[in-house]
């Protein structure tokens, strides 16, 4: 079994004069993140590893994510393959991560995520909001053969508020 755990950065702020990767977070996408990530650390799962797009906004909402669940940087990676808006990147990226990892998060971009999760899970899901997180169990032993796996779980900032 594989797991993927998907995660789209926090609300960016368009208030700086800045290159797209480097919007940073506004105030509720940093409160957002928080309040997800404390969500899921409820549920107490095991992580191999983490993986975020190099742009601020998804870096920083990895690095909430890392320490509010307590994953130690070790076991953190930055991927410019993770920035990517079609979808076709990160999945490139997925089937080749390390079969030593059966249980990944990834921090990134829309629409890639909200396709990617449409793609590969079982839920019809209309848009992943910013902080939102999807987790998709897939039933296969290796990265590369990754497809129609099962949606587990989603937590969205606006059902915990």
């Amino acid at each position: 079994m594989k797991t993927v755990v998907f995660v789209r950065h926090g609300k960016s702020s368009w208030s700086y004069n800045a290159d797209d990767k480097d919007r940073p977070l506004k105030e509720r996408g940093i409160n957002d993140a928080h309040l997800v990530a404390r969500e899921f650390k409820k549920r107490d799962k095991k992580l191999d590893f983490v993986y975020s797009s190099h742009a601020i906004r998804a870096l920083h909402t990895a690095v909430i994510f890392v320490r509010n669940l307590n994953v130690g940087f070790k076991k953190f990676a930055i991927s410019d393959r993770l920035y990517d808006f079609s979808g076709e990147s990160v999945l490139n990226f997925l089937k080749g991560l390390p079969e030593a990892c059966d249980s990944v998060m990834v921090f990134g971009h829309n629409y890639a995520f909200t396709s990617l999760v449409n793609e590969l899970g079982d839920t019809y899901i209309d848009n992943v909001p910013t902080s939102g997180l999807t987790e998709i169990q897939f039933d296969v032993n290796q990265w590369s053969e990754l497809k129609n796996g099962t949606t587990i779980e989603t937590i969205f900032p606006k059902n915990l508020r």
